[in-house]
């Protein structure tokens, strides 16, 4: 009989794997912070490349620094605009979103919404903040001003910070306008990722779970698990057996990325030839730490780190190069 065999990667990692209601990741929960202002920002994934960075040289005794190549994932982040304020009180069952007031919209989110064609702004003078529990904004994206080649705009609800007179005041003086990233974060903070990852349809188990092959005397397929498990009364088999199904295209959140560089200068990034399946950077960036997942072009969300490594430096990060090689293939 064939041995059993437990998945390389685990197959309760993650759970349940499923296909993401949309492609706009959602934020399941928000620590409020005591620092009035927006909670998050969205972007576009670009693609990645390589910086040198300045650093403090930890095997020296002396405090030489040393450049350290380090990967890095560019995200365009053009302005989020204020579409709506929205008010929530808590109830039985949790929060409830009891008024919104809506702001003037582009001509490129009446094609995503129905919004009014008339706003009424005098109900801004009639809103008394102590009367609701938590107050939020709905912004959206403005993808014309990047070269991710889509008109409608992505548009979700990002938490505000601070007291709630504060948050009233921040969602006042911003109702309706367009706020930049140097605005909410700088450069060196850690922020958490979520994402809708790349999408690779029905696989087997060897990819889906990593497990290995059967040996080639098995009675049955190679690519199959060995063991189906002890509990398998009237054709039952339990859901931690790694079988075939869905992979990709899932939700996913990663805590403690590191901001590099925040700029509005794209020729300080962009490589020979542009990005793959992207082309050129036209707006403002970010260079995030690492790999982002989700192809490019994809919507990612950054929110403030909910619980950041006490241990990372708060150290602004010093780039002293920025790779423009061609990412085409040679």
């Amino acid at each position: 009989m064939p041995t059993t065999r437990s998945p390389r990667h685990g197959s309760m990692q993650y759970w349940p794997r499923k296909r993401a209601k949309k492609q706009t990741a959602r934020v399941r929960s928000m620590k409020p912070s005591k620092k009035p202002g927006l909670q998050g920002f969205a972007g576009y994934k670009i693609g990645m490349t390589t910086v040198l960075n300045t650093q403090k040289n930890y095997l020296s005794k002396k405090g030489d620094t040393i450049d350290t190549a380090v990967p890095v994932t560019v995200i365009e982040c053009p302005p989020l605009k204020v579409a709506s304020i929205r008010f929530y009180k808590k109830n039985y069952y949790g929060l409830k979103c009891v008024n919104e007031i809506l702001g003037k919209t582009d001509k490129e989110l009446d094609r995503k919404l129905k919004t009014p064609k008339k706003i009424d702004d005098s109900k801004l003078n009639s809103i008394n903040p102590s009367d609701y529990y938590d107050i939020r904004l709905n912004v959206y994206t403005i993808p014309k001003l990047t070269a991710v080649g889509k008109k409608k705009p992505d548009i979700f609800e990002i938490t505000l910070g601070g007291k709630i007179e504060d948050k009233w005041a921040y969602a006042k003086e911003n109702f309706g306008k367009e706020i930049l990233i140097s605005d909410v974060f700088d450069e060196g903070a850690q922020v958490d990722i979520h994402s809708v990852t790349t999408g690779r349809g029905f696989q087997g188990p060897v990819k889906r779970f990593g497990i290995g092959l059967t040996s080639h005397k098995a009675e049955k397929a190679r690519r199959n698990p060995g063991s189906l498990g002890g509990w398998k009364a009237q054709g039952h088999f339990m859901y931690r057996i790694a079988h075939a199904g869905q992979t990709g295209y899932h939700l996913r959140t990663e805590h403690n990325k590191v901001i590099m560089k925040i700029s509005d200068k794209p020729e300080e990034v962009n490589p020979n030839g542009g990005f793959v399946r992207y082309g050129l950077v036209k707006g403002t960036y970010i260079l995030l730490k690492g790999s982002v997942g989700g192809p490019s072009k994809r919507l990612i969300r950054f929110n403030i780190a909910q619980r950041p490594n006490s241990k990372f430096t708060k150290e602004k990060p010093a780039l002293t190069h920025v790779s423009l090689e061609s990412k085409q293939r040679k």
